[in-house]
């Protein structure tokens, strides 16, 4: 499964039904930061739109959208939830071209998942250049902080009504978080398979990214959130305007 590493069919349902949580926290704080490129009728490039639980949002509250994963069995469900956006498309950063667009947004840590800082670097550059004049950056990504914050962390589960979810945490660096995930679905016939992902978060010192996109011609902050929604240590928004 070289081609698709990362949140294949049955982790990617057990995250559209046990984790909408998070989307629909940010969706206020990202719609606010929204309302200009709304009411310009304005292009918006989602990043890492997963099942499509922020795009609803989106397209509910009257935005054009353009939605992206990397992940097949993930825009599978996002053309299931939100059959109405613009487009929903494959895109896997940070080689693959960026939309010009009025506004990117992206919830849930989408860049962390890159293979290297450097490469995050790079996708928030090209994020950067593919904004219009007047357009509007909304991004969380992990800090260093997140990982210090869940040191010590052993394994966590969750149950649903026909899954179930374990998840280990191995320490391996200041800079790196591992989750090793195994999923359990159950079958039409009642029994249950079993499929294992592991994924590699990279972390970075957000604190120089607003420097980073100043370059740019982006003028950008780091907050603790989009909003008013409860704040996740270790998770920061990078919110900002193109000059």
């Amino acid at each position: 499964m070289l081609d698709e590493p990362y949140y294949r069919a049955d982790l990617s349902r057990i995250h559209h039904l046990g984790f909408s949580f998070y989307a629909n926290n940010c969706a206020p704080g990202v719609l606010a930061l929204l309302e200009p490129v709304r009411e310009r009728d304005g292009l918006v490039v989602e990043l890492g739109c997963g099942s499509g639980l922020l795009t609803r949002h989106l397209v509910d509250a009257g935005h054009r959208v353009i939605a992206t994963d990397a992940s097949p069995s993930m825009l599978e469900l996002a053309r299931e939830t939100v059959p109405d956006a613009r487009s929903i498309e494959r895109l896997t950063l940070p080689d693959d071209p960026i939309p010009e667009a009025e506004a990117i947004v992206s919830v849930g840590h989408v860049v962390s998942y890159l293979p290297s800082e450097a490469a995050i670097e790079r996708s928030f550059v090209a994020m950067a250049r593919a904004l219009r004049p007047g357009g509007v950056l909304a991004v969380d990504v992990c800090d260093l902080a997140w990982g210090r914050a869940r040191r010590g962390t052993k394994a966590v589960g969750w149950v649903g009504e026909d899954w179930g979810l374990v998840t280990r945490f191995p320490f391996e660096g200041e800079d790196r978080y591992i989750r090793e995930m195994t999923t359990f679905s159950r079958s039409p016939d009642g029994s249950y398979r079993r499929d294992d992902e592991r994924h590699d978060n990279v972390l970075i010192d957000t604190a120089r990214i607003p420097a980073l996109l100043a370059d740019h011609g982006l003028d950008a902050e780091v907050r603790p959130t989009f909003g008013d929604e409860p704040a996740t240590e270790g998770l920061v928004a990078i919110v900002g305007t193109k000059r």
